[in-house]
């Protein structure tokens, strides 16, 4: 697919990762909805692209319909690339101190990463389904993020490797599910990422955490994934798998 003078919807698209590929996207010549719980941030981004901002918690259907529909009147069209970026990443331990459990975080982490995630794509794809085929015959694409904690998981991230391995594990019966509506569905895996999560982290912490990637030995640039991004959209034989960046990395148990 052509990316200049497409539609495209990126969640999570205030900061990290879905700044990154929203920008990339909106450089590339798409005409880009930026959608993020944090509307000062996506406000920005979405001002500095020529795009449009709308404000969304991804874990609340309504919310979602209501933006994905918001999301086509400001665009004019339904969107033909969708990326998910949205997510949190919560840390604990299914019993931890004092034997307290964390059910809370796995819900939460769940509702927001992975239902999130669904609720998007499904309202997102609805819309998708309408569009007229572009000359190649397809709609348009749908990109979610998992993470390499989909099977590499460490200790204190249960929930957000099922939430994780859940969106690679739904990639392909989605996938073969909307081809039928010549919509292809993918997923990206990222390692270790310099996002606002690592961007938080001491600088001694994030250079043994960096030290363990094989090559580049650092952590990865959210607009090595926004090019990934790119590279999927423009590439119409992808289709229906998990794709890992990560410089070779395999994360140790903790």
């Amino acid at each position: 697919m052509n990316i200049s003078g497409t539609t495209a919807l990126v969640t999570g698209g205030g900061s990290g990762l879905g700044e990154a590929t929203a920008r990339l996207l909106a450089n590339r010549g798409a005409r880009v909805a930026v959608l993020d719980l944090d509307v000062k941030r996506a406000e920005a981004v979405a001002e500095s692209i020529g795009g449009k901002c709308i404000e969304v918690d991804v874990a609340n259907e309504s919310a979602v319909n209501n933006a994905v529909n918001n999301a086509e009147q400001l665009l004019g069209s339904a969107p033909r690339v969708v990326v998910n970026c949205a997510g949190i990443g919560l840390a604990a331990r299914v019993v931890g101190r004092e034997s307290k459990l964390s059910v809370d975080v796995f819900e939460k982490t769940i509702n927001v990463n992975l239902l999130g995630t669904y609720y998007v794509m499904s309202h997102a794809a609805k819309l998708m389904m309408a569009l007229d085929p572009l000359d190649n015959g397809e709609r348009g694409v749908i990109i979610n993020t998992s993470s390499v904690a989909w099977q590499d998981g460490q200790i204190g991230q249960s929930a957000y490797s099922a939430s994780k391995g859940a969106i690679a594990s739904m990639t392909l019966p989605v996938a073969r599910e909307f081809a039928q509506s010549a919509i292809r569905v993918m997923a990206i895996a990222p390692g270790l990422f310099n996002t606002p999560m690592m961007e938080g982290l001491p600088e001694e912490v994030t250079k043994k955490i960096a030290a363990e990637v094989p090559f580049p030995q650092r952590l990865g640039n959210p607009e090595e994934f926004a090019l990934l991004v790119t590279q999927i959209v423009e590439n119409q034989y992808l289709n229906g798998t998990n794709i890992r960046i990560d410089g070779a990395v395999r994360l140790a148990p903790k």
